[in-house]
């Protein structure tokens, strides 16, 4: 259609989740909620629902690397998310990929899933800390990756702020580090080492968490794609996946989806 609008191009670069609930199909769908046009790099295929992760296979670093030229040559973004990289190799060659498009990254540095099954190699932590993070506008790591990451295990409120400095000195420009694992509130802190933002929303006591995290980066990825300022997304993204958590629901036998449908349901 000529003289229609082009939405904002937001590129993920992550697992595909057969069950929907998170990594690539969760980053799509969340995009589309939040009006940016999204694309996919694929770095592995998981089988994977509300039970666990059954197998997981990676994809080969050229496979990667020639999906995000593809899009990135041809389409252009206006924001990448990165998800699960699970090997060093593919962490190297996203970060290169990264370090060399003219656009913000979230990077969401996953380590484990919502079952606990490990979806990066432990030998890839170093090429996180030293590769992926420096490229990183924003990292968005759990309490879990914070652990992993640093050595820095936050037990309440009032270690987020060490554990952000600690993330911070492996140098993204910002950390978002999410509190949801922690008793109360769910409170996420923002900060760039200097600025400071509280994010907080009340507990929704709902066990149907899966996929939380990648939706909560690929919200803030698409915040950024339509120039909204690092703590003007991140405060959209927080609200929206507050929403997305309510509303949750079942799906199979165990942990089901964040719904990534709320805004339209509701």
């Amino acid at each position: 259609m000529s003289g229609s609008r082009v939405p904002p191009r937001v590129l993920t670069v992550a697992g595909s989740d057969s069950g929907g609930g998170a990594g690539i199909q969760a980053d799509l769908k969340t995009m589309l909620a939040l009006g940016v046009h999204g694309m996919s790099v694929i770095t592995a295929v998981t089988a994977q629902n509300s039970l666990g992760v059954q197998g997981a296979w990676e994809l080969p670093v050229e496979a990667v690397r020639a999906q995000y030229r593809s899009v990135v040559d041809d389409i252009g973004v206006q924001a990448v998310k990165t998800g699960m990289l699970a090997s060093a190799e593919l962490v190297e060659a996203v970060a290169e990929l990264i370090s060399g498009t003219d656009a913000p990254a979230v990077v969401d540095p996953v380590g484990v899933s919502k079952h606990g099954d490990p979806l990066l190699a432990a030998s890839a932590l170093d090429s996180v800390r030293k590769r992926l993070l420096p490229v990183a506008t924003v990292a968005t790591p759990n309490l879990d990756e914070v652990a992993q990451l640093t050595g820095i295990r936050a037990e309440s409120e009032g270690d987020l702020r060490r554990a952000a400095d600690a993330v911070l000195e492996f140098g993204p420009r910002w950390v978002l580090i999410k509190g949801g694992h922690l008793a109360g509130d769910a409170v996420d802190l923002l900060t760039d080492g200097s600025a400071e933002y509280w994010l907080r929303a009340p507990r929704h006591d709902n066990r149907h968490t899966h996929g939380t995290g990648c939706t909560l980066a690929s919200a803030l990825a698409s915040g950024l794609a339509k120039g909204l300022s690092v703590p003007e997304a991140a405060t959209a993204a927080k609200e929206y996946v507050t929403g997305a958590i309510e509303a949750g629901f079942a799906l199979g036998a165990g942990i089901g989806p964040v719904d990534h449908g709320w805004r339209f349901r509701n």
